[in-house]
């Protein structure tokens, strides 16, 4: 587990490329066979991937969460980008095809993940945050998330937006977690932008083709900067920052947030023609 520290607004006017990449990118989060996670003080949230290939991987706790068990104090979220696998959750197990999504609440004591066939393995991606109550484990398919089309081909951001953990879905303590997936054709996410004070975010993106990228835009919305993103990794936004992307091809990727709130229209939105 790597941990990183939260920045500041004017901490972050300072950074060069580089430095923005250390402290907000994620590259690595799929690797075979291990749990790779990613500690920021952003919220105190985990973001992490777990890619079993030739053996079942156990979620175990790290000597800097000070706790018995993983989920002593904590809750996540689980979405499957890859192929079959299952989630298992005190014993209980989960069939999770690709673009379904597993909530496993605070007081669970072993979670284990697998892939059905290791040529093809699950990719599991993993939103963890802190909770104070507990939540029923409850598995939700893709086509259950509530799909919501959204945009117009004429601005490039048509997309089916699949609503998991929030206020109307899956109940958690206070992660929301939800996937977005743009159609052939569209490149524009989260546009117009938008910040939230009252909570970060984390973008995981996936179905990135090979050879193309995704420009992701950070930053305060009269200063921003951007990052370049490939396949299967992920982007770290603080609460003072907008989180919108435009990629060379269509891709899809996960949104999670976790906050003051589980409200997912909470958001601060900032017209196209103020951005700088």
């Amino acid at each position: 587990m790597e941990q990183r520290y939260a920045i500041g607004v004017y901490e972050a006017k300072q950074l060069n490329t580089q430095q923005i990449r250390e402290n907000f990118l994620m590259e690595n989060l799929m690797q075979d066979n291990t749990i790779q996670f990613v500690y920021t003080h952003y919220d105190r949230m985990m973001i992490g991937g777990a890619k079993p290939t030739a053996k079942l991987l156990t979620l175990e706790t790290y000597p800097e969460l000070r706790s018995e068990f993983f989920l002593e104090r904590r809750e996540i979220g689980i979405i499957n980008v890859g192929g079959d696998g299952t989630v298992e959750a005190d014993g209980t197990p989960y069939s999770v095809s690709k673009m379904d999504c597993v909530y496993v609440g605070k007081g669970v004591k072993n979670v284990s993940f697998a892939s059905i066939n290791a040529e093809n393995p699950a990719l599991f991606y993993l939103l963890s945050s802190p909770a104070h109550e507990s939540h029923p484990t409850q598995l939700m398919k893709g086509h259950e998330a509530s799909p919501v089309d959204l945009g117009s081909q004429a601005t490039a951001n048509q997309r089916t937006i699949y609503k998991y953990i929030y206020l109307q879905g899956i109940q958690s303590c206070q992660l929301v977690m939800g996937l977005t997936v743009l159609k052939e054709g569209s490149v524009w996410n989260t546009i117009p932008s938008h910040v939230h004070d009252r909570r970060m975010e984390a973008y995981f993106y996936f179905d990135v083709p090979e050879g193309q990228r995704v420009l992701h835009l950070m930053g305060q919305p009269q200063e921003t900067r951007h990052l370049f993103v490939a396949n299967h990794q992920a982007i770290v936004s603080p609460p003072w920052s907008i989180h919108s992307g435009c990629g060379t091809s269509n891709y899809a990727f996960i949104w999670g947030m976790a906050g003051e709130n589980k409200d997912y229209g909470d958001m601060d939105p900032v017209s196209v023609p103020d951005l700088r």
